[in-house]
């Protein structure tokens, strides 16, 4: 594949209410550092921005972001201020609350449905934006996520939100959301490496009712927040040689494939990387490939 030559459209687009997106977006956590938040070296600033400014060329029209994606030296939030306003009328950023680490950068407690406002002002700032395109409320092990909910959906309905997510969610909880207000996008950790029933089942529903499903560490495996793995089943590494591809741009068309209204959003700090998973959408894996990874995947079960 000739990465340098695609661009995000070729993964097809889908509709975030009324916000439309390439389905390859782009997640900003890692241009803060070498490592998830405050772990590892900084990020350099200006490889960071230039990284931000290539993804606008390249079609990237969904940033994922957050007030709480920073480390010692970076924000996450500040460099998409710094490098991409004034904003693009077609870019779509979507922010998550509910995570909260103090000014050291150590976590706290989850946030409580009262600090939401605060936290969701804070984006606010951070962004340079009068209102969040759309908000995620990344669930904290709650049992319930009604009061939390409610309370993004009271911001919501004053203008500062324009449409509200929920993330880490099972059936039960997006159900609970969507009797407060609708919801546009899931954000659930799912990839070939991990198999959760209770996740499979949310991606189901997402697609029948035509809600975004919107995968995180898609292609990190077991690296999670620390980055892609680096670790290969043979059986993605023998789709990639037949397509001249990268395994994780494998990871990506294969999650991609999962339906329509499956969205994805690699992060990365390294332009190459960049180039290389927006050319991913344009990876059109065979019937035969896909039921390869489908039963690569149920083992990981």
């Amino acid at each position: 594949m000739t990465s340098e030559t695609i661009t995000a459209d070729a993964a097809g687009t889908w509709t975030l209410g009324d916000l439309t997106v390439n389905r390859i977006g782009f997640g900003a956590m890692r241009l803060t550092g070498s490592a998830a938040f405050h772990l590892g070296t900084p990020s350099d600033r200006d490889r960071s921005i230039a990284v931000l400014r290539r993804a606008m060329e390249l079609g990237v029209n969904h940033i994922d972001t957050a007030a709480f994606y920073f480390s010692s030296l970076r924000s996450a939030n500040e460099l998409i201020n710094s490098a991409l306003s004034p904003y693009a009328d077609d870019l779509v950023i979507v922010t998550k609350v509910g995570p909260y680490r103090n000014y050291a950068g150590e976590w706290a407690t989850s946030a409580r449905p009262d600090d939401l406002r605060g936290h969701v002002e804070e984006n606010l700032r951070q962004l340079g934006r009068d209102h969040l395109d759309v908000v995620n409320l990344r669930r904290m092990r709650q049992d319930s996520i009604a009061e939390h909910f409610g309370a993004l959906a009271e911001l919501r309905e004053a203008g500062l939100i324009r449409h509200l997510g929920v993330s880490d969610v099972e059936p039960r909880h997006l159900a609970e959301a969507q009797a407060i207000a609708p919801v546009v996008c899931v954000q659930n950790r799912f990839g070939l490496d991990s198999r959760n029933p209770g996740t499979d089942e949310v991606l189901r529903i997402c697609g029948e009712q035509g809600i975004a499903f919107v995968p995180f560490f898609a292609i990190a495996g077991e690296g999670g927040s620390h980055g892609a793995t680096d670790g290969h089943d043979e059986e993605v590494l023998a789709v990639a040689r037949a397509h001249g591809a990268t395994p994780a741009q494998v990871r990506l068309a294969w999650t991609l494939a999962q339906g329509p209204h499956v969205l994805a959003i690699p992060g990365t700090g390294n332009p190459d990387h960049l180039a290389e998973n927006v050319a991913a959408g344009a990876l059109r894996l065979t019937d035969g490939e896909r039921e390869t990874l489908d039963s690569l995947r149920q083992k990981a079960g």
